[in-house]
């Protein structure tokens, strides 16, 4: 623990921060010019002149994010249809309402193009003024949305789809954690859903719609992947802990509602003829080391990347040994690689997205936090309307190699501010042993990831011969909360 005359923690990391978001070639400060924007943004009006602008405040709409979270980009819903299908409702904030194109405040998001979050500071791509009030979808207030409908049938396959600007009112803001608790019958129903008439029965019917559309992906060869972030624990300004904080229920249902919204938007823009920015996620070039770790788990994969065949030894090992499946699925995404984003001309072939089994794939659905999705938001409403994209070809490439530049960055930010965090809480267990997993094996250096505290470090010794997927026992050797570096070596 820090003595009186030390750097608070807290402060410390956001000083390291700061420089780290310099060094990585993002911008951690607001303009002048954006500030000065800034005050004159104000709320869209509550029924604006927009032509085919539909009423939808009374739908059961509800936010479900993370307990701390203020940016909230999206709301859901879910009805019985007569025909026994389900009609899944997402909302998207309007963000293009209130930042134009080639605004001040637009030209700094094309900059870092995601928020960036970290254990002291949360770098916001949007001024806090607009992402977590103006142009997030708060409780209680009556906001501007693009709201994507999904009939989904009883096997969980999507039936039909359309598209519309709505205005909304969020019924219900609700967290992870209580959602989930409940759904598990390890808590009573939150209050916010109790307090609601019929919004039981739309997270009941949210929760099974999910569960549907999740096993039919699996079926088709989507990944069951299980990682564990690395969560800081801070009393006052007092780094006491770092945890992990894992996937639950509640976060399923979100992620199996934007996938399908992603999805039906790239085949809607490619259906309408707009050049949009695809997610991809190519076939993995490392298949024959994904191929050497199932097999050391006594299963045989095909010669050839086949996600299917993958998916059935995940769902085995989960059963297996659920205990140690993340480490199994951290080897599997490492292997996998990171997303790009392209551009996807009418007509042309873009690869789809492996870990998810699907040929059409964007990213739409957070434009509060990645401007990627601000970029599909805005082609999406020219489609809605007929107009023209506002966009060209040459402005998209452009933008899709910024957002593949900057999320790398950010990632690398996030990173290095887990590892001074861990590396402040480490200062005192040099020598101490941990069981570890390899995690990245290159001519720069071999990781190693080890679980208590969740976090990974450069194995500097004793590294020969080891590759992604193999586990060993290390000893932490040294620690630099500056630079963020934790160092193992070997244990024989």
């Amino acid at each position: 623990m820090n003595t009186a005359n030390e750097q608070k923690d807290r402060a410390r990391l956001e000083r390291i921060a700061y420089r780290a978001m310099i060094e990585h070639g993002l911008v951690p400060d607001f303009s002048k010019e954006v500030l000065a924007e800034l005050e004159t943004a104000g709320k869209p009006s509550t029924l604006p002149d927009v032509p085919g602008l539909v009423d939808l405040r009374t739908v059961l709409w509800c936010s479900l994010d993370n307990d701390a979270s203020r940016d909230l980009d999206q709301l859901t819903a879910a009805e019985m249809m007569e025909n026994g299908n389900v009609k899944l409702l997402i909302a998207i904030a309007d963000v293009d309402a209130v930042v134009k194109k080639g605004s001040a405040i637009d030209l700094h998001a094309q900059q870092n193009t995601t928020s960036v979050y970290t254990a002291a500071v949360v770098f916001s791509m949007l001024p806090e003024k607009l992402s977590t009030d103006i142009t997030s979808l708060n409780f209680g207030y009556d906001r501007l949305a693009v709201v994507v409908e999904i009939e989904i049938a009883d096997d969980g396959s999507i039936v039909d789809s359309s598209f519309c600007r709505a205005i909304v009112r969020n019924k219900a803001r609700l967290s992870y954690s209580s959602v989930a608790a409940w759904l598990n019958n390890m808590a009573s129903i939150p209050m916010e859903i109790k307090l609601v008439e019929g919004m039981e029965e739309s997270l009941r019917l949210q929760d099974v719609t999910a569960e549907k559309m999740r096993r039919l992906r699996h079926m088709h060869g989507a990944l069951v992947l299980e990682t564990i972030d690395a969560k800081p624990i801070f009393s006052g300004d007092t780094l006491v802990d770092i945890i992990p904080d894992p996937r639950n229920r509640a976060n399923g249902i979100v992620e199996d509602f934007m996938i399908a919204a992603n999805s039906v938007t790239a085949r809607y823009l490619a259906s309408m003829d707009y050049v949009s920015v695809r997610r991809v996620v190519s076939t993995p070039k490392r298949w024959d080391r994904i191929v050497s770790i199932v097999a050391g788990h006594g299963t045989t994969l095909p010669s050839q990347p086949d996600s299917v065949a993958l998916e059935k030894f995940l769902v085995s090992s989960q059963k297996a040994d659920p205990l140690r499946f993340p480490d199994v699925s951290l080897s599997i995404i490492k292997l996998l690689g990171s997303g790009d984003y392209v551009v996807q001309i009418p007509g042309s072939t873009v690869e789809g997205h492996f870990g998810l089994a699907v040929k059409h794939y964007t990213h739409s659905t957070a434009p509060n936090r990645r401007y990627p999705d601000l970029i599909t938001q805005r082609i999406v409403k020219a489609a809605i309307s007929g107009r023209p994209s506002p966009y060209s070809v040459e402005e998209l490439t452009a933008l899709a190699q910024r957002c593949n530049f900057a999320e790398n960055a950010a990632n690398k930010v996030e990173r290095q501010m887990v590892k001074s965090a861990a590396a402040i809480l480490l200062e005192k267990r040099i020598e101490e042993q941990f069981d570890a997993i390899v995690t990245g094996a290159a001519g720069k250096g071999t990781w190693v990831r080890i679980t208590n505290p969740p976090l990974e470090g450069r194995l500097n010794s004793g590294f020969k011969g080891l590759d992604v997927g193999d586990t060993l026992r290390v000893q932490l050797t040294s620690t630099n909360v500056e630079r963020g570096f934790i160092d193992f070596k070997r244990v024989d």
